[in-house]
């Protein structure tokens, strides 16, 4: 017992004279990637506190002039778009701070606008700048850009491109209000494509998933064309 608390006493101060002689030889090494991981944790640390959050604070105020009109009674969506004198548009922050998360949903906004003024190009090219987030408002968001996607692909006949973007807005927020919704959008897209088949499944898949909703009775009526 003796000998073998010796042996392991032996080897552990080996090993600690190992790590004092690498410390010995290496020190300088060392205290230069200490400090290089220091220069960087602050370098973040300042782009963050100095750049990133003052960014996002002025895009925040520039994107809420932008919505004031978007959302107006009688909403002027080009000037939404463009901004004036008076206020910057979506463009506008887009262009100055569009790697923010105002400049993000200023992408989604410019795209219903596009979509709004009948520019079917711009408002494609745009909703699919919008960059999807986490979290339940960001989630509702998300599914709203991919059904705004599915809409331009529908007015713009390319059918099978709508359902696969229906599709993922049903994925993006699974719940009774806009899931059903796309859901029947889907179907509506995959019978103008002729695809029968799989209109009557997301037709049926409304009446089962979510029977209380506003589209069940809608999608019972669409049955009867399908089948």
């Amino acid at each position: 017992m003796a000998k073998q608390q010796a042996a392991e006493q032996e080897t552990l101060g080996q090993a600690m004279n190992k790590t004092e002689l690498f410390l010995a030889n290496n020190g300088r090494k060392v205290s230069y990637v200490l400090l290089a991981l220091l220069a960087i944790g602050l370098l973040i640390y300042g782009y963050r506190a100095l750049i990133m959050q003052p960014r996002a604070e002025k895009a925040a105020e520039m994107i809420a002039q932008a919505q004031e009109r978007f959302e107006a009674e009688n909403p002027d969506y080009q000037l939404a778009l463009e901004g004036d004198a008076n206020g910057a548009g979506f463009l506008e922050v887009i262009e100055q701070y569009g790697s923010t998360p105002s400049g993000n949903l200023a992408k989604h906004y410019a795209g219903i606008c596009y979509l709004q003024t009948g520019d079917l190009e711009q408002a494609a090219a745009y909703l699919a700048k919008y960059s999807t987030v986490k979290g339940l408002p960001g989630a509702l968001i998300n599914a709203q850009n991919y059904g705004l996607q599915g809409d331009v692909a529908v007015e713009q006949g390319d059918y099978a491109r709508a359902v696969k973007f229906y599709e993922k807005a049903v994925k993006a927020a699974d719940n009774n209000l806009t899931a059903p919704m796309y859901l029947r959008k889907a179907g509506l897209a995959a019978r103008a494509n002729g695809n029968t088949k799989q209109a009557v499944a997301y037709f049926e898949r409304i009446l089962n998933d979510y029977p209380a909703s506003m589209d069940a009775r809608e999608a019972e009526k669409l049955l009867g064309t399908v089948r």
